[in-house]
């Protein structure tokens, strides 16, 4: 067994983990929507007001802070008024991004706020700049927030909801260097500019305005869109990275791999880190103050599509692997918590790392699903100094560090600790110096095979278990981290 040494002081606070880093996103794509969380209130699938009971109540229990929607791609094509009204009489369209299926627009504002409200949790809004006008986003978020008199907030009150929504976070377009419009970044720049102009705050509804950002390593958007927009016109810009181990033309099986697959893909999503620094270095440039945050508003695997669903749907499975991508990723997020104020995972259900698949009336929790629920303390916590001295090994010819980690305290003084090891040959103890008054540890682990995976014959290969393996004796924490594990440890 590898030993390894590290520290945690929670005397020294390094800002809160915003618990919106812990988001979602769910677009019109496959079976995201309609079967995954939208069945119609006419379905025989338990539903309330055509929400999935089931899914919900998953979510739920996984505290799901915030979620992104209409797209994705598909934001970009969406015109909103097509998705309100009397149902009979919404437009169908062809979903020319995803599938070339119909659109019905039977989901639409009323409905995804409907939504929220039984999740508990925040909509992030994205609207339509590659195919829309000034005009028709303005006119959305007045149908949403404007509280009295006006022409859509008349036209909400005729749709059945005469009270406004809050909605805090808006996107201003999506994906503007591709599928949103293909533009460059000083055009797209001056473009949000002018379209941010006409996002209104109605009465205490405060928007926080996001600007379309890089698609992963492009660090010349960045800079030439934080030099056109600065510290003045957005609260945040987003970044986009999905990891694809073998590039775009071979990203190969969610579920046939080998262990250098594996490892291809631990070093393919451990680029985001570095990545994520250089934009944050550049942004500083223009913002110094740090005004403007980050927002990792796409992340996650892309595999090929299981065999015999539709190319256009991304439904993937979902492996220990899978788990060990989201557990690095959050770990990430969470120690850069002071210039990272959300994430979300794509997707949410049914597309690519889905934390829940759905086949009709039955439901699955992936790996991914239960690294967010253990990792859910961390959400609104302040970020305490860890550090583990961790090996960095060559694992069929990718280098690795193989213990990730961070730690937060929240308001009843109680630590918490996540841990992943990605290795699939080495246990590793680690051995921590606490800073701080605590007398009890526990934990739970989520572990397993790299393929191990939850299917709707066997939902529970891979859920938590308590865990046995760490001990306290003094200001000395130990653990002993199984292969391909996460853990998450509290300290009382």
């Amino acid at each position: 067994m590898r030993r390894v040494e590290g520290h945690i002081n929670t005397k020294h606070k390094m800002g809160t983990i915003n618990k919106e880093i812990y988001g979602h996103f769910s677009e019109h794509l496959g079976r995201c929507i309609y079967e995954g969380i939208y069945v119609g209130e006419d379905s025989e699938i338990p539903n309330t007001n055509g929400m999935r009971n089931d899914v919900v109540e998953a979510l739920k229990e996984m505290e799901i802070p915030v979620l992104r929607w209409p797209g994705g791609c598909f934001a970009d094509e969406y015109h909103w008024q097509d998705g309100i009204g009397p149902k009979e009489t919404r437009k169908r369209m062809i979903n020319t991004h995803w599938g070339g299926v119909v659109e019905d627009n039977s989901f639409g504002t009323h409905e995804f706020f409907e939504l929220c409200d039984q999740l508990g949790c925040e909509p992030y809004i994205n609207g339509n700049v590659g195919s829309g006008t000034v005009r028709e986003m303005s006119e959305w978020i007045e149908y949403m927030t404007f509280d009295g008199e006006s022409p859509m907030a008349n036209l909400r009150a005729e749709n059945g909801r005469k009270e406004p929504w809050k909605v805090k976070y808006f996107g201003v377009g999506n994906e503007n260097w591709g599928c949103g419009g293909n533009m460059t970044p000083e055009y797209y720049a001056n473009t949000y500019r002018r379209f941010q102009t006409y996002c209104r705050n109605y009465g205490d509804n405060q928007l926080y305005k996001i600007a379309c950002g890089p698609d992963g390593a492009n660090y010349e958007w960045t800079d030439k869109l934080m030099s056109i927009i600065g510290d003045r016109f957005a609260d945040a810009i987003s970044l986009h990275y999905y990891t694809v181990p073998g590039g775009w033309d071979e990203k190969g099986k969610a579920l046939v791999f080998d262990e250098k697959g594996y490892y291809e893909t631990i070093e393919a999503t451990l680029r985001i880190e570095p990545m994520i620094d250089r934009h944050l270095e550049i942004m500083s440039k223009y913002d110094p103050e740090h005004k403007v945050k980050l927002i990792v508003d796409e992340w996650g695997t892309w595999f090929d599509v299981e065999d015999g669903t539709n190319p256009g749907f991304l439904y993937q499975q979902n492996t220990m692997r899978d788990a060990m991508v989201a557990a690095l990723n959050l770990n990430i997020f969470n120690r850069r918590c002071d210039r990272i104020s959300m994430a979300n995972i794509a997707q949410v259900v049914n597309v690519l790392q889905a934390v829940i698949l759905t086949e009709g009336a039955k439901i699955v929790k992936t790996p991914t699903y239960h690294v967010f629920e253990m990792y859910k303390r961390h959400q609104n916590s302040t970020l305490v100094d860890c550090f583990v001295d961790s090996p960095v090994e060559e694992c069929e010819g990718y280098k690795i560090p193989l213990v990730s980690s961070s730690a937060s305290v929240n308001e009843e003084g109680e630590l918490t600790i996540t841990l992943a090891n990605a290795s699939l040959s080495e246990e590793i103890e680690v051995s921590t110096t606490v800073v701080g008054e605590f007398g009890t540890v526990s934990g739970r682990v989520l572990t397993g095979k790299m393929d191990d995976h939850n299917t709707f014959e066997n939902a529970e290969v891979v859920k938590p278990v308590d865990f046995d393996g760490a001990s306290l004796d003094g200001d000395t924490l130990t653990v002993k981290l199984p292969t391909c594990s996460v853990v998450t440890l509290v300290l009382k």
